[in-house]
């Protein structure tokens, strides 16, 4: 079969034939119908210090994807083949403290797929049973049950807050900063503000919900006077940052409103140094760290809202490519032409994909 594979410990990916995946009695093994790239997978074509410090190649790379079952091993007992599944891409122990408490998505033990062991930029993946998620293709194309695992990082962010009537400001509109201000939209904001440095996502911003946006890159006052003059200095109820960068988080703790609330999702690379006195203390605000989602409580409600279509994700998908084009897919998404990509393997292109 073709996969996406990092092959050594050098920049860029490669494509090439290899064996298709055996399967252990846990597993099953899916023919992909669709493949999305993610953040996740930037860093493994850059070998930056993250993806050099916790990769062992060679790797078939890729975690978000949607497919159809073509093997169960013997002890598989909830799939079948013929299945129309995705998966949790994290693979977690079962028995520490937090996979025990509900907080499965901390599991200290977890592998990731496409990080730590083979993923689904391929014809064909393999994965425990347990991490199966079944999709109904009737609802959802594989375009968009590809996207339920980035889209279901959005739903953990925005879920335990109330956005109704709420003003909210999301910074980055990267593919989870846009997935956020269509599930705030969806969820009965008042008003929603977005502000990033790129203006193709900016009109997508502005596509899946978003009241007003600003570029600071294309303005002579930064995104805080900006929110300022926008809400006659009072401050937003929540905002959402989803960048990590320095600016963004000092700028997300200076829109919030006095006793208003910030969830950081974004992951900085570097320590940040912030007044916790003047923007965190003294503004009584409510400030809280997400990561991954809840497995499988979150997985739940975004089948709900993408099922219903409360959420339509189809504007967020830039383009549809082979597995063979993943430099062109890279190229487009680092130089900001492209919000999510789906590659789609050709040996299984014949398979019904739905409406």
């Amino acid at each position: 079969m073709l996969a996406v594979r990092k092959t050594g410990k050098e920049k860029g990916l490669k494509v090439e034939d290899v064996p298709i995946p055996n399967i252990n009695d846990n597993e099953v093994l899916i023919a992909v119908e669709a493949a999305s790239i993610c953040g996740t997978d930037l860093h493994i074509w850059d070998w930056d210090e993250w993806s050099s410090e916790r990769l062992n190649p060679p790797l078939t790379i890729g975690h978000e994807f949607a497919g159809t079952v073509v093997e169960t091993g013997k002890s598989v007992t909830n799939v079948s083949i013929g299945d129309y599944v995705s998966a949790e891409s994290h693979v977690t122990c079962g028995t520490c403290h937090q996979c025990r408490t509900n907080q499965a998505h901390l599991c200290p033990n977890t592998d990731v797929l496409g990080v730590d062991r083979d993923g689904a930029f391929a014809d064909y993946i393999s994965v425990p049973e347990k991490v199966i998620w079944q999709n109904d293709r009737i609802k959802l194309a594989p375009e968009i049950a590809a996207l339920q695992e980035p889209f279901g990082n959005a739903v953990f962010a925005t879920s335990e807050i109330d956005l109704t009537g709420k003003n909210i400001l999301v910074l980055g509109c990267g593919p989870v900063g846009l997935f956020t201000i269509g599930i705030t939209k969806a969820s009965g904001a008042a008003r929603i503000l977005a502000s990033d440095i790129n203006q193709y996502r900016l009109t997508l911003a502005k596509e899946m919900g978003a009241d007003n946006v600003f570029n600071p890159k294309t303005n002579t006052m930064d995104t805080t006077q900006w929110v300022s003059e926008m809400t006659d200095n009072l401050g937003l109820d929540i905002v959402f940052e989803m960048t990590g960068a320095q600016n963004a988080v000092k700028t997300a703790l200076g829109s919030a409103k006095n006793g208003g609330h910030v969830t950081l999702f974004g992951i900085p690379t570097s320590p940040i140094e912030i007044d916790i006195s003047n923007d965190i203390i003294f503004k009584n605000l409510n400030i809280v760290g997400k990561y991954g989602r809840r497995i499988f409580e979150t997985w739940y409600m975004t089948r709900n809202l993408l099922e219903t279509r409360a959420v339509d994700l189809q504007p967020l998908i830039s383009a549809s490519m082979s597995l063979e084009q993943i430099e062109d897919a890279i190229n487009m998404l680092k130089e900001g032409n492209a919000a999510k990509i789906l590659l789609r393997p050709t040996a299984h292109q014949s398979i019904d994909s739905g409406p």
